[in-house]
This record gives structure tokens, C-alpha cells and sequence, in this order.
């Protein structure tokens, strides 16, 4: 089983615009209410892929029927709470084809309600396969909630966080992280320009105890490695409609390939299939299952 963390889950609100003025009165051509967060998303993905998840963590009273909704017959366990889920703004610039997104930070929580949701993440850690840890934290929750979880999990975590909580759920040795291009370089402390820059990093953070680094680069594909052996995978040219949730439908991707103890090359060959197929849906509607089959066979993987 896969467990999905999902502290602050969120209602996207996808607007589409023609061509987006800055500073001055835009009218939207399409506005969509989709539910997001990352842990949902990843969620959604994973069971599309065949995979047995449960989404755990936290919901508002208000909202909290559009994300039921979404997960479907997804199992879920949430601690409810008052309130009302945030809503996340993504702006899509038809004319460009670019996606500016204002986030919304979401409720605080406390630490009697931190408590209860270690206990539920604690309960289903027996069963998992994978822990995987996604997404922004709640005001109110230490950035050091992912480290603990992963200090009393161990190597079945999976971590997709950014900033402090990247950096300290690193140092209790996670089985895999994916960070973007921009995260790693905040990670190494440097500028990562080729290549042949982002292996050498993503190398070096195997070193402090990861067993597998995948990094996203966008319209340059993406890259995993565990040390021993490097793969790169170039993106394949399809129809961008929007990369809102890619980054989650790639990690479901990886996943999949490591519940089914696929090798490191099929692994990547079908996080990026995922991601493909996720980006060519507009707002946060995600990948189908029949565009991603067609696509995996597109994906090549080099060994570097």
C-alpha cells in the first residue's frame, strides 16, 4: 500500500486568459475548480496507475466535499477540522502557455491536531510499502514534521518537500526525494547549469544517505540516479495545456515502478510517461490512463 500525506490539501482554481495583461484588467476565457494539493494529486494518479493508496492527514469542514469527491473510492482517513480548505490560483496564459500560480497558505493547525495525525501516519506505516511525504505544511506545523516522520519510518519514505523541509527530511536518509532543478541547487549551494551539473549534485545528496535522487527539469526531461548507476530521460514533445500537478503525476509514476521492483531505467521511463500525459490536460484535471500508455512508449532513457 501507498500512503499519501495530504496536511494541506487545497481547492485549485484554474483560470484561463487569452493573453495575460500584468498590472492592467484581464478577462478569463475559462475558470475550473479542481482539488488539489499535492499528496491528493499523487493519490489520484497512483490509483489511476493500479495502485493500492491511502490518503491520510487533514481536511477543512469546507471544501471538504470536493476533495471526497476527487478521491472517489480512494481509501482516505482525515482528521477534519474547522474551517475552510485553501484555494490555490493557477493563471493560465494561453498566448505563452505559462501558468502563474498564487498559493494560498491554508489554516494553521495545532500541535494536539499534529499529534493525532502522526498517530493515524504511525498506524498505516505497518502496512505501507511507501510513505510518501508531499507538499507544503501548514501554518502552525514545524518544517521538521516530515523529518520526524521519516526518523520513526525509515527507508520506505518518499520525500517531495522544498526549503527547510527538504533539507531536514534529507538528513534522516528518506529512500527517495524529487526535487526540481531550483531545489537542488538551493540543496548543493550552487548553480547547476549543465547536464552533467544536476548528476553530480543529485550524486552528491546519495551521499548523505539517499538511496535514490529523482530531480525534474521541466522542458529538459529528468534525471535519477542512486549512486551506482544515472539515468536521463529528455521530455518528449507533446501539447502543454498545464503543468499544474506534472511534478506528482511523475512521482506516482516512479512509484508504480518501484512497487512492481521495476529497474532504475523503467522506473524514470514511467514518471516521465506520467508527467507527459498529465500536462496535456488543462487546469489540474491530471493524466488519463490510455494518453500515458501511448506515451511510455515514446519516453527513451539514456544511461550517462
Amino acid at each position: 500500500m501507498i500512503i499519501s500525506v495530504s496536511l494541506n490539501p487545497s481547492i485549485d482554481k484554474s483560470v484561463s486568459i487569452e493573453s495575460f495583461n500584468y498590472g492592467s484588467m484581464n478577462r478569463a476565457k475559462d475558470v475550473r475548480y479542481d482539488a488539489g494539493g499535492k499528496a491528493i494529486n499523487l493519490a489520484y494518479v497512483a490509483s489511476m496507475l493500479g495502485l493500492d493508496v491511502k490518503c491520510v492527514g487533514f481536511t477543512r469542514k469546507g471544501g471538504e466535499d470536493i476533495i471526497l469527491k476527487r478521491l472517489g473510492d480512494i481509501k482516505h482517513d482525515f482528521i477534519s477540522l474547522p474551517g475552510s480548505i485553501r484555494t490555490n490560483m493557477k493563471l493560465l496564459d494561453l498566448s505563452r502557455g505559462t501558468v502563474t500560480e498564487v498559493n494560498e497558505p491554508g489554516q494553521a493547525v495545532d500541535e494536539k491536531d499534529l499529534a493525532q495525525a502522526l498517530d493515524k501516519i504511525m498506524s498505516c506505516a505497518v502496512e505501507a510499502d511507501y510513505i510518501v511525504l508531499t507538499g507544503s505544511v501548514p501554518p502552525g506545523c514545524p518544517k521538521s514534521f516530515y523529518a520526524e516522520v521519516i526518523a520513526r519510518c525509515g527507508h520506505k519514505c518518499v520525500l517531495d518537500a522544498e526549503g527547510e523541509a527538504l533539507e531536514l527530511g534529507i538528513r534522516q536518509k528518506p529512500y527517495l526525494i524529487k526535487p526540481n532543478r531550483m531545489e537542488l541547487e538551493m540543496l548543493v549551494g550552487r548553480k547547476l547549469n549543465t547536464l552533467r551539473e544536476v548528476c553530480s549534485a543529485a550524486n552528491d545528496i546519495c551521499a548523505r544517505g539517499v538511496s535514490v535522487t529523482a530531480v525534474s527539469l521541466g522542458a529538459e526531461g529528468a534525471l535519477l540516479t542512486d549512486s551506482r548507476q544515472t539515468f536521463y530521460a529528455p521530455a518528449i514533445k507533446v501539447n502543454v495545456k498545464s503543468t499544474v500537478g506534472a511534478g506528482d503525476s511523475m512521482l506516482a509514476g516512479m512509484i508504480s515502478g518501484l512497487v512492481d521492483k521495476a529497474p532504475l531505467d523503467e522506473v524514470l521511463r514511467r514518471g516521465v510517461a506520467c508527467a507527459s500525459a498529465s500536462i496535456t490536460h488543462e487546469g489540474t484535471q491530471l493524466m488519463d490512463i490510455d494518453t500515458c500508455k501511448s506515451l511510455l512508449k515514446e519516453i527513451t532513457v539514456e544511461r550517462m
